[in-house]
């Protein structure tokens, strides 16, 4: 049984790919199953796939960018008659000679060249929409996939007679936290509300500018756990310690990125999440059962973290907070006014469990390896 994975190169694509992946060997004989990830050529996604004994084959591929400028008209001339037909190519031998019974989509540049491959190879495709608004993989990809699992119940622009909703899977493990062991690796003094800012895998610049603005009136009552990206931890760092005490240093913990191990630590102690809006962001901390305030990235192709966010925090259980109205004393309010009051944060973390779905990579295992007994 051989199962193909691929997707467009960044966090939210890999890590439910490796949660399905998790999930289909624990599901399978031992033996009887080979994974494979065909993708863009990172160090990220390569390390990721080879720990869970994953095989790993780069492929060309380029991107259509929906900003317009000399520079970016160049580049998808280049991309769309160059790097995608190539990719295509190269896509398709790697397929043929793997022979693979199945493939599973994230969506993203990646992951287009691979399910055009697949598609003309009739090889059967699955993909998985992590957002309200698909990419445009997705929505070319859509159009002959066997089915398309979905996250959100209203997914734009994708035939709904194909859609199983599932929720974005989430590796299991990183519901396993302890308070006891955050305690440990990130030195909390405890005794007050344990915040954690997470501006996704890179961090965010503008988060990290604000929260500096902020951050001797937020430790004077609030404990933080910040992880500020790997480019802006020094410059984080030395700018707080500047600005803060002795005794309010204590209460502050900036890390430059947090690993699996370390986040599911600091996700079980935290009171608290302020995030990004991307799905994988959304529905740990759903799972988790956490109050959170969310912060689209306002970048994001299609205005798709903007959509999440509305999507998720109509249920109650997130403040939406978009970066035009994003200022200290607003944001700093935001905050307060939860941590604050044990019934605000009761009822938004009742409305994350009840949105959660923290079982979408066992069925999306179960249900491809149910369609490859037939």
């Amino acid at each position: 049984m051989k199962i193909v994975f691929t997707g467009g190169g960044t966090g939210g694509h890999i890590l439910p790919l490796i949660a399905v992946a998790r999930e289909l060997r624990r599901s399978s004989p031992l033996n009887t199953l080979q994974m494979f990830y065909l993708g863009p050529d990172d160090q990220f996604s390569r390390m990721l796939f080879l720990q869970e004994g994953v095989s790993v084959s780069s492929i060309l591929s380029g991107k259509l960018r929906r900003y317009w400028n000399p520079q970016s008209v160049l580049q998808n001339i280049f991309d769309v008659t160059l790097k995608i037909p190539a990719g295509i190519l190269v896509a398709f031998w790697k397929l043929f000679f793997i022979a693979p019974d199945v493939i599973l989509s994230k969506g993203g540049y990646g992951a287009l060249p691979v399910t055009i491959a697949g598609w003309i190879l009739r090889i059967p495709i699955f993909l998985h929409e992590s957002d309200v608004a698909p990419g445009l993989a997705n929505q070319i990809a859509g159009r002959f996939a066997v089915e398309i699992f979905a996250s959100f119940p209203y997914t734009e622009q994708i035939s709904k007679k194909k859609i199983i909703l599932v929720g974005n899977p989430i590796r299991k493990e990183i519901l396993t936290g302890s308070p006891k062991e955050a305690a440990s690796i990130f030195h909390l003094q405890g005794g007050r509300p344990i915040l954690l800012i997470v501006g996704g895998s890179q961090g965010a610049q503008r988060i990290n500018d604000i929260l500096l603005q902020i951050i001797g009136e937020m430790t004077k009552s609030v404990e933080t756990i910040h992880q500020t990206g790997e480019k802006n931890f020094q410059q984080v760092k030395t700018e707080a310690m500047v600005m803060l005490s002795k005794e309010q240093q204590e209460y502050y913990h900036p890390v430059p990125f947090l690993k699996e191990t370390e986040l599911r630590h600091a996700y079980a102690a935290a009171d608290f999440i302020i995030s990004r809006a991307g799905s994988g962001s959304i529905f740990e901390i759903a799972a988790l059962g956490k109050p959170s305030l969310l912060i689209p990235l306002p970048e994001a192709a299609q205005a798709h973290q903007l959509k999440n966010a509305y999507s998720y925090g109509k249920t109650g259980a997130a403040i939406v907070l978009e970066e035009s109205n994003l200022t200290p004393h607003f944001f700093w309010e935001k905050i307060r006014t939860v941590l604050s009051s044990p019934k605000i944060s009761s009822a938004m973390s009742q409305a994350a469990q009840e949105f959660a779905r923290p079982n979408a990579a066992r069925i999306i295992a179960t249900y491809i390896l149910e369609y490859l007994k037939k």
